[in-house]
């Protein structure tokens, strides 16, 4: 994968010299043995696509980001100083959190919406995206990762998304998501602290799975390490201000806080 810049001189084609990195360090030499991950953190375009079509309030709208994802995980950086990387563009450019191979990893339809500027890229138009945004987005993960095993640490890995309370016209009754494949080491007692907690809602694999096609990120850097992992997903209308993101990372903290002091279930991997 390409080697992750912020400097304009050597950043791909596709960003202008002036705009935004395509990934975003927070808190890198942050000491607890967590690495947070939010692949849906922004809804920024590159300027050269315009808005791919679309009017200006689709950008308000899940399809372009994780509506308070990105709150939540500053905070929860701040509260467990740990190291956090961040997508510095929307998922509807490209979708970091999708295989390359994956037909939604650039949509043309995303929640029915039509995306005019997705229709009918040429292999160099894909590329592009893949080289400005993709691989510099992994590539970070990657190096945080190395990071972390180069001072003898073995990370825990959470990645947070936030999702729609209602889809399809059904009312999603989960406050929150814990998602995973075979490795639960991690997810199973987080979702068994949180649905203790007094009024919590939680889905295991739910609303979407840890075992299906789409989810990318904590398969390709966690789950092929043996790092103990989890992916949050948490109902936007929950988050959707600094407050409520910041309520909802503390009860997202409390029930992590006693899971990452033990060593034998979250700093050693499973093979």
């Amino acid at each position: 994968m390409a080697a992750t810049s912020s400097s304009s001189s050597d950043r791909p084609a596709l960003l202008a010299s002036g705009e935004a990195p395509p990934v975003e360090f927070y808190n890198r030499a942050g000491t607890t043995p967590l690495l947070l991950l939010c692949d849906h953190a922004s809804r920024r375009v590159p300027r050269a696509l315009g808005r791919l079509g679309l009017p200006v309030d689709a950008f308000d709208r899940h399809v372009a980001w994780d509506i308070g994802a990105a709150d939540l995980a500053h905070v929860l950086a701040d509260e467990f100083d740990a190291p956090l990387v961040l997508s510095g563009y929307s998922r509807l450019v490209i979708d970091l959190n999708r295989r390359l191979d994956d037909p939604t990893s650039i949509p043309e339809t995303s929640d029915d919406i039509d995306i005019p500027g997705n229709r009918g890229l040429s292999a160099a138009a894909r590329a592009a995206r893949v080289h400005a945004l993709f691989d510099p987005y992994h590539a970070a993960v990657a190096a945080a990762l190395a990071a972390f095993k180069a001072r003898g640490a073995v990370p825990a890995v959470i990645s947070v998304h936030s999702c729609t309370p209602v889809f399809k016209g059904f009312e999603r009754p989960w406050h929150v998501g814990v998602l995973w494949n075979e490795d639960g080491r991690l997810a199973l007692p987080l979702i068994e602290r949180l649905a203790a907690m007094s009024g919590i809602v939680v889905g295991d694999n739910q609303p979407y799975s840890g075992r299906d096609f789409h989810g990318f990120t904590t398969k390709h850097h966690a789950e092929a390490a043996g790092l103990a992992h989890a992916t949050l997903e948490i109902r936007q209308d929950l988050i959707d201000t600094r407050h409520g993101a910041a309520e909802w990372a503390e009860v997202v903290a409390r029930a992590l806080r006693p899971l990452l002091a033990d060593a034998t279930l979250c700093r050693y991997p499973i093979h």
